[in-house]
Formats: structure tokens, sequence, C-alpha cells
């Protein structure tokens, strides 16, 4: 029997251990791993205060090589069985196919390959080679591996000094992925969230496969050069001398040159050409010549079953086809899982938020006067003296039917309000109807930000797909390293496929109806950047776009549309599909009589704008909401009621607040207490323009709605009082440059001891030589108790 006074960690190390290690599993080898953190710990949102939890730790991890993981053991400090749960539990994490746990007696185990569990003896665990040929044998239902799987299987990550091992949900899609093909799947699909490492993961992939000689030549497609620029760049640069990104108009003439290569990156409509040109028929005679083609974004244009992009598809059918996508698109037109098949792996935001990968988020749900409803007056006419039609106009019609130039500076205002709060640096995407919204928005923020727009005009910068200045500030945009721009009004250009790792605000006014381009825009800002600063994010909110974190779809299974594909519709005069009816001529233009009409077309009427005189718009009402992983509503409310709910149902009333505030030796307890349910006082006051507050004042005045005094009124009306008298000059002189401290710093500053050995307590002596003009340590103590209760007498 185990010594059940001894530690988990002592069981492990006297007995766990050498047990596995007797059997080959050793840990100076790549096939043992001890003490695996393989998640990072979820970052919670309490109030204002953000804080991580605890990691997943796995206790050992054995690996058939470094690429694939084969088992998990995890100790337990009661039967032998006990821990067994867990370590199944962690083991489907992982994607591994035996989880075992021991309490230093012996071993319980679950093979996921049989569904079978079985326990044995402390020295009766399987060498490497016996579980190694058990998983061999008993994998694909029984029919063992294929040469191709023994070859993938055998072959590592790529690995060195600038690139860092993957993560254990990119091992499993790179695993899985290779698995598949490897067993002869043509088409492979993979869902991971925006800012889980899918370009990575895609790279991990080819080099496996290029490596193992399973394939020779790959295909990465995509439909914007930054997202090529960047893979090439970034996590394809260990491939740099195999990599080529198609130009056709240098590559049709050089076509010897252009077959020298292994990993070719090109655009959709590079290879299409104008007007349907076909140029990879003319670029790549042999339909043949890949071997895998990768399709980055996928849920874009080549879901759809008639989209020219498909046709590029469609002529190197004889590839294997992998999708790669944050937001698969299933809808009744198009249908990703109908053409690659069900994901074989899956990553969701709800699993990287969970695991500490990405950032989670709160929502700031703005609605202005307006929002709902604007009604013009009878005959009200707009700037250009035009009537506005008389109807009610509401969030969808701003910016799309109509213009109101004054909400447009109320937006701007509460942005630049924010990040005054919080950071007037922190990297912003506004979203905007159009590009002409784009536009009017970023003259309204650079107006309302003008102090920062003075020291650099790429503050704020607007930046679209025909804005040609502004594209040539994304990069700077996006750079962890770039300070400017800090605000970018964009309209669709950065709502997918740009990796923004600093965004820590996105805002939303424009309207969104696709769950898809929702999850894409959220995406801008879940990657975490901790090293800078980057735990969380915000989401504000003008146009209620954020009611689709209620939509079931929010994260939840990919499925196809039932009424996919859609049903050819039907003549009503022949009755068939297609319709066989033989051409009607044109007829005439009944005003010109000419075909076609030749008439004089009206010019197109533009958008009614409505100055501050016609429409003042002011916010009226502010929500902060945080969701859990799934979409659901944790909580609504202000920062400033969240304060108020955690201290009253502590304090149900001011005098008991007050009674245990005097309680209180060190009254900064109470900040640290709060910062344990989430509330950050000093964070909380500068939000409010209260920095100059005691926090004592600003609890009661959140809690209880007291008037507030600031430390410098506090502090004055105590060197009004002769309280100092009993003491000599020079002790007059320390009590009153503590009230100075005080009175600049805070409370805390006179509960340190440490602050006698600073200016202007150094110029008067040592910290020994200050107590002694108190008649030593305990006298200072209770001098400076003495004037706590005087700061906080003041009424």
């Amino acid at each position: 029997m185990i010594d059940k006074n001894l530690t988990e960690e002592d069981v492990k190390f006297r007995y766990i251990s050498p047990a596995i290690e007797a059997k080959g599993w050793t840990k100076d080898s790549i096939f043992m791993e001890q003490r695996v953190k393989f998640t990072d710990g979820k970052i919670n949102l309490h109030g204002n205060f953000v804080h991580r939890e605890k990691p997943k730790f796995a206790d050992y991890i054995l690996y058939i090589n470094k690429a694939t993981p084969i088992a998990i053991i995890e100790d337990a400090n009661h039967s032998v069985s006990h821990g067994l749960q867990q370590a199944m539990e962690y083991a489907k994490m992982l994607d591994v196919k035996f989880a075992f746990s021991s309490n230093g007696e012996g071993f319980a185990m679950h093979d996921f390959l049989t569904g079978e569990e079985q326990i044995f003896g402390l020295d009766e665990f399987p060498t490497r080679d016996e579980l190694i040929a058990r998983y061999k044998r008993e994998i694909n239902d029984g029919d063992g591996l294929s040469e191709k799987e023994e070859a993938v299987i055998n072959q590592p990550f790529c690995t060195g000094q600038n690139i860092f091992p993957p993560r254990y949900y990119q091992r499993n899609a790179v695993n899985r992925t290779v698995d598949f093909i490897a067993r002869g799947q043509d088409r492979v699909l993979l869902v991971m969230a925006t800012g889980t490492g899918k370009t990575y993961t895609a790279f991990q992939i080819i080099w496996r496969l290029l490596k193992s000689g399973l394939n020779n030549k790959v295909l990465y497609l995509a439909d914007r050069n930054i997202l090529v620029d960047q893979s090439i760049q970034q996590d394809f640069r260990p491939l740099e001398k195999d990599i080529h990104k198609i130009d056709y108009s240098k590559d049709k003439d050089k076509p010897e040159e252009l077959l020298a290569y292994k990993v070719y990156f090109a655009l959709y409509q590079q290879l299409i050409g104008q007007n349907g040109a076909k140029n990879y028929e003319e670029l790549f005679p042999n339909p043949e010549y890949f071997d895998l083609v990768i399709v980055d974004e996928c849920h874009r244009g080549s879901a759809k079953d008639d989209s020219s992009w498909r046709t590029i598809l469609d002529y190197f059918s004889s590839a294997t086809h992998i999708g790669m996508t944050a937001t698969p698109k299933e809808t009744r037109y198009q249908s990703s899982i109908s053409y690659f098949g069900e994901p074989v792996y899956t990553y969701s935001l709800k699993n990287g938020i969970d695991d500490g990968f990405l950032a989670p988020f709160k929502v700031i749900n703005i609605t202005t006067n307006i929002g709902d409803e604007w009604r013009p007056l009878k005959g009200q006419t707009d700037i250009y003296g035009n009537v506005i039609e008389d109807r009610i106009y509401n969030n969808s019609d701003y910016d799309y039917n109509i213009v109101i130039e004054d909400r447009h500076r109320e937006v701007a205002e509460e942005i630049t309000k924010y990040l005054k709060s919080t950071d007037r640096m922190a990297k912003t995407i506004v979203f905007c109807a159009n590009e002409d919204h784009a536009e009017l928005m970023r003259v309204a923020l650079t107006n309302a930000n003008a102090d920062m727009c003075k020291n650099n005009p790429d503050y704020v910068v607007r930046i679209t797909g025909s804005d040609e200045y502004g594209k040539g500030k994304l990069d700077y945009f996006i750079s962890v390293s770039s300070k400017y721009p800090v605000i970018a009004t964009t309209s669709k250009l950065l709502s997918t496929g740009v990796d923004c790792k600093m965004v820590k605000l996105i805002v939303l006014d424009q309207q969104i109806g696709s769950m898809t381009e929702f999850k894409q825009i959220i995406g801008r800002g879940t990657r975490l950047r901790p090293n800078e600063g980057k735990l969380s994010f915000s989401v504000m909110d003008f146009r209620n776009v954020t009611r689709l974190f209620a939509d079931h779809d929010w994260d939840g299974p990919v499925e196809i549309d039932p009424n996919y594909p859609p049903q050819p519709s039907v003549c009503p005069v022949c009755g068939q599909s297609p319709c066989v009816c033989p051409p009607t001529e044109p007829k005439p233009c009944h005003v010109c009589g000419q075909i076609p009409c030749v008439c004089e077309q009206p010019p197109k009427q533009l958008k009614p704008v409505v100055d501050k005189d016609g429409c003042s718009v002011k916010v009226i009402n502010k929500v902060v909401s945080v969701y859990d992983t799934n979409g659901k509503l944790l909580r609504t409310e202000s920062i400033t009621d969240y304060t108020k709910k955690n201290i009253v149902d502590t304090y149900a009333t001011i005098e008991t607040f007050t009674s245990r505030w005097k309680e209180l030796k060190k009254k900064g307890e109470m900040a640290e207490m709060l910062k344990e349910v989430g509330i950050d006082l000093s964070a909380l006051k500068h939000e409010q323009g209260m920095d100059d507050v005691d926090d004592f004042d600003f609890i009661c005045h959140i809690a209880y709605g007291k008037k507030t005094l600031t430390r410098r009124e506090r502090a004055e009306q105590v060197k009004k009082r002769d309280v100092f008298s009993k003491y000599g000059e020079m002790a007059q002189a320390v009590l009153v440059a503590l009230l100075d401290k005080y009175m600049n710093e805070g409370i805390s500053e006179l509960e340190n001891l440490s602050v006698l050995k600073n200016d202007p307590f150094r110029q008067i002596g040592s910290p020994a030589t200050i107590a002694k003009l108190f008649g030593g340590k305990d006298g200072y103590l209770e001098a400076v108790n003495e004037l706590k209760e005087l700061i906080y007498n003041v009424a």
C-alpha cells in the first residue's frame, strides 16, 4: 500500500515515473513529457478587471514521435481508476487513443479504439513497442495503417529557432488532415476560428506532405493579395526557396521557370483572367499537375456551385482539395460541406476562448435618440433643398438611404470618449455602412481627436478598397510595432483575412445580416498579445448588431441548409426546367419607339443629407454586456452598477460600510478585496475622471450616492485644525509631508513605512531618525493612525 501522506508529486516520482520509464518511455527521449501545459487558461472579464484561470496540465504524455502523441496518464490520489475520467477528457482534447490513470499501486486504461477498459499492476504497463503495435493494429477499425499513413506519421513537424511548436489543437488539425489524405480522402474541410493559426496549420500540413513524399506540387488559393503576401512572408518562410507567387503577365512567357517550384500561391483572379479567360489552363496545361490544392477562406467564392472560382477546382479535380475557414458558409445557395465534406477537425471561437488562446470581449450597446425612429417634419428639406420623404427612418436607413450628419459627430465623440477613458492608442476598427460613410466617419473622428491628429495626421485613416492612400497604410495598421494609424474606418476590406493582432476596439456601425460576416468581424479582435498588454477587447455596437449573439447558430455545429441545393424553378408557360419556350422578340420603348430604349435617363437621386439643425443626435443609453463562449448573455450591466451591486450586497448601508472601513488597519485592503470580485477601483476612477478622489469617497458615491470630496479637500481641512501642536517642529513637518503624499497619491502612501525612504522625508533623516521624533516606531505608527482618523472624520 502507498503511504497516504505522500503528495501527488511524491507518488509520481517514487512509483509512476519509474514504472513508465522501465518500459522504454524515457523522459530524456522524445517519447515522454511530464507536466505538459496544453492550454493557457481562460481569461475572464469581471467588471473592469481581467484575470486568467489556471491552465490545463497533463501529468504525462507519451508519443510515437514528436508529431504523434499516443497516450495520456493522469495520477490519482484515491483508487487506481479515480483519475481515468479526467485522463479521458484530456485525451479527447489532445486526440490521443489511450488514457491511463494511476495512484502508484497500478494502472487503469481506457482504449478509445476499442472502447475497452482494464486495470493492471504497476509493473504491467505496456512497453513503447507494445503500445505502438497495439495502436497500429487497432486503428482504422482494425484494418491497421497503410504505407502512406506510416509515412506521414513518421514525418515530424517543421521546427526551428523562429518556428513555434504547434499548440495541441493545431497538431490535431494537422494530424487529422494528413491522416485523412493518406487514407485517400480527396476532399478535406478544416474549421478553425479566426486567430487560431489557420495559415500556420496549412504550412505544417504542406511541410509534412512534401517531406513524406505524399505530395510534390501544391497550389494555395486565396482571393486577396494581403492573404497571400502575409502567408509567404510569415508562416511559409521555411519554404521560401520552393515558393512562387503566380503572376500571369510574367509567368505566361516563362513556362519552364514556372514549373520549377513546389508550392504555388495564387489569387483566383490571376488564374481566371479577364472575362473568364481561364489563365490556369494556359499556365498549367496538365490538369493533373498539382497533388494538393488548399483553398483559404473557402466560405467565399469557391463555396458556390456556379462560381467562376469553382472552375479552377474543377480543372484540378485530380488533386486533393483542402478547404480552410473560420466560418463555413451554409445557405440554400452555397455549401462548404457539400463540396469538401464534413469538417475533419473543428476548433471554434468557444474552444479558443475557453482554452485561453483567444481574447474574450465585452459588448457596449449604445442607443441614440434616433436609433429606432426618426421622422422628418412636414415639408422638411435636406441640405440640398429637397423635401425628405415622409416616413420613419431607423438604424437600417442611416448612411444607406439617408445621411444624418450629427449622428456621425455623436458616434465619433462616443468612440473618442471611450478611448480617452481607456487608451488613446488602442487600435480601433470602425465598420461603416459603405465607403462614403467610412470617409464621413474619418472626418468626424479626426475632428473629435484633433489633439492626436495634430501630432500625427495618420491617427485616423480610411482603409477601403478604393482608397489607395488608406490601403498603403494597412500594413502599418496591422503591425504590432507601428503606432499609427490608430483608428481605421472601413466598410468590408478589414472584415476578414487581415491579421489585426492589436485591435482592442471594434465599432459596429453597419447593418450585418450574415452570421458568417458577423463572426468574421468579431474575429478581428480575438488575437491575444499578452506581452503588449492585450488580454481582451471591446465591441461597441451602434446598430444593435450584437443581437446575433442570441442566434442559435452563433457557435453551434455546422450543418448543411435543409433547402440546399435550391430547387430549379419551373417555367409557368412550358412547365419545363430550364425553360424551353422560344425567345420572345424585344418590344420597342413606348416613349421613343427604339430597341433598345434611347430615352434620356433622369439623374440618379442623391441620398438626403440632414444637418444638425434638421436632426440633433444624442446618446440616451449605454449598456455593457458580457457573453459566455456559447454567445449566451451572462450579465448586462454598467461597470458602476456592477460595482454598486457587489458593495451593497456586502455592506447593505453606508453605516455598515463606514464601520468596516474604520476597522481596517490598512485601507488599501478594501481595494484588494474588491479586485477579487473583478473591480479595479483605480481603473474605474480613471474612467470617470475621479483620479483625485479617495477610495472611501468614491465607493460611497458609487454605492450610496454620496457627494465626493477630493483628497486635496480632505487634506486641507485637516491642515486647518490645530492637531499637530503636540508634536515638535520636525515631527509636524513629517505629518504635513505625509498629508501631501496622501493628497497626491492616496492613503496607501501613509500606510507604507518605505515612504520614509523617499523625498522629502529623506532630507529630514533616516526612517529610524524620523521614528525617534515620535518617541520610536510605535509612536510614529500611532501618529499615522491618528492622522488617518482625522482624514476620514472630515464631513
